[in-house]
């Protein structure tokens, strides 16, 4: 395994680590033969079924199969306990600011988030102020991207809280291991993720308005054409709600409907899977045909809830990622117990400095950037890649942060030469309602190519099982 990264499943001296061996002792008596034919199997299953997103930038109508590796990544039982606390403690937080900006806005006046940067946020969405949402929860779903790195300490990349997707790839992954290999799950005590859409319509029916004692949950999606369509629809298929689209819906006297077959009916909670812009042609973009006319009117009023709230975008840019610790101080008196990765805000005249004499080092990001797109990657860059990007920050630097090149841990992966180690990240998906809780494990991301640190299936990545073993004895 490569020198310099933490590996997954051997320690520094070579030796497996402890929740790894029964899995290499399988690995070590299955022939190589059998691992690529089961590869294929996957891999025409998933094509298949119609496991496939879109790519944007390419011809209409491009999809790709996520390429899935068949070798999983494993967690102990006592290591997820202790993300899983940092994960809640970290989502709390998160959902308290949101709320405070949005309303007594105090984190500002005490001086420990600069206003410009929310106020001025193009995420920041002056319509939500004062407005009160169901059970102050304004991110119900969260995606937190961990990585590990060095020693193997844990790092938060980034907060997923607009509209994290990927949920369904880990859903599709756990139910692809167990048809190919059931006799692993024999061996190990594995904890589920199946029931995840389960626990994601409970959340949605418990932060339903005020009075709903039934409420109706639907799944708004911008339709076939967008990247991720097929979790739309496996979505709204799992947790047995309608999967809608804008023309769909409609709002009278503060009120959404939905157009079927019986007449019109009352609709309570929205599942958006769709980007604020584009939700209300009356509020945000006037030309957008994706959304539902009147619909902000109907959230401000509390007759219906949107999941994730309008506004949550401005808690999971770039710029306000940097202060998450200094939020779970503030709002909870706590100290992180997830890492932040150093980050170097290039509005910052020092570090725009520092920044760009050290440019080879570092990634650099946009701040409102997503699926790997936009960022330099300084070490694999070439040196006229790193002078365009140098120009780009500094005709504007307040678009940019930049952080270390993390030497991303590796776990072993089966790829057309063999077993060798790919870099990987995870995706917890967080929920929150009435409680906050999580499904064990998340979507395990592996840059499949070798020396890669871009795990984005839009770049070229994969996707991995993701076990949490139910006890250190599993």
């Amino acid at each position: 395994m490569t020198a310099n990264f933490y590996n997954e499943m051997v320690d520094d001296e070579g030796k497996l680590r402890a929740h790894y061996r029964a899995f290499a002792d399988w690995l070590a008596s299955t022939p190589a033969e059998r691992l690529a034919r089961k590869r294929a199997e996957a891999d025409t299953a998933f094509h298949r079924v119609g496991i496939t997103f879109a790519v944007y930038g390419e011809e209409a109508g491009t999809e790709r199969l996520i390429p899935f590796d068949i070798i999983p990544r494993i967690i102990p039982a006592g290591e997820w306990q202790a993300l899983q606390a940092g994960l809640w403690q970290r989502v709390t937080a998160l959902n308290a600011f949101l709320n405070d900006i949005y309303h007594a806005q105090e984190i500002l006046r005490a001086g420990l988030i600069p206003p410009e940067q929310v106020l001025r946020n193009p995420q920041f969405r002056p319509e939500m102020i004062g407005v009160d949402v169901a059970s102050g929860i304004y991110a119900h779903v969260a995606g937190v991207d961990i990585v590990r790195a060095g020693a193997g300490e844990s790092y938060v990349l980034e907060d997923n809280l607009r509209v994290p997707s990927g949920v369904s790839y880990m859903i599709e992954d756990r139910k692809m291991m167990m048809r190919l290999f059931p006799e692993l799950f024999s061996r190990h005590k594995i904890a589920p993720v199946q029931h995840y859409p389960d626990m994601l319509l409970e959340n949605l029916r418990t932060v339903a308005p005020q009075g709903v004692s039934d409420p109706t949950v639907v799944l708004l999606t911008p339709g076939a054409y967008n990247s991720a369509y097929f979790e739309h629809t496996f979505l709204a298929q799992q947790m047995g709600v309608e999967l809608v689209e804008g023309r769909d819906l409609f709002v009278r006297d503060d009120t959404v409907y939905m157009r079927t077959t019986q007449g019109p009916q009352r609709v309570d909670v929205i599942y958006r899977r769709l980007d604020d812009d584009f939700l209300d042609p009356l509020a945000f973009k006037k030309d957008s045909m994706l959304g539902v006319p009147g619909l902000l009117s109907a959230y401000r009023a509390g007759n219906v809830t949107l999941a994730n709230a309008i506004g949550t975008g401005v808690a999971d840019d770039k710029s306000i990622y940097p202060y998450v610790p200094e939020m779970i101080r503030f709002y909870l008196g706590e100290t992180a117990l997830l890492n932040n990765v150093p980050t170097w805000i290039l509005r910052r005249p020092e570090d725009l400095a520092y920044v760009l004499a050290h440019l080879p080092e570092l990634v650099v990001k946009e701040v409102h950037g997503a699926g790997g797109y936009g960022m330099l990657v300084g070490p694999a860059a070439s040196k006229s890649e790193i002078e365009n990007f140098r120009a780009r920050i500094l005709a504007a630097p307040d678009k940019y942060i930049a952080q270390p090149t993390l030497a991303l841990s590796n776990c072993p992966t089966f790829v057309d030469t063999g077993i060798a180690p790919r870099h990987v990240d995870l995706r917890p998906f967080v929920l929150s309602g009435k409680g906050i809780g999580t499904v064990p494990g998340g979507l395990t991301r592996v840059a499949l190519r070798a020396g890669s640190l871009v795990v984005n299936s839009s770049q070229g990545g994969g996707t991995k099982d993701t076990w949490v073993l139910e006890s250190e004895n599993a």
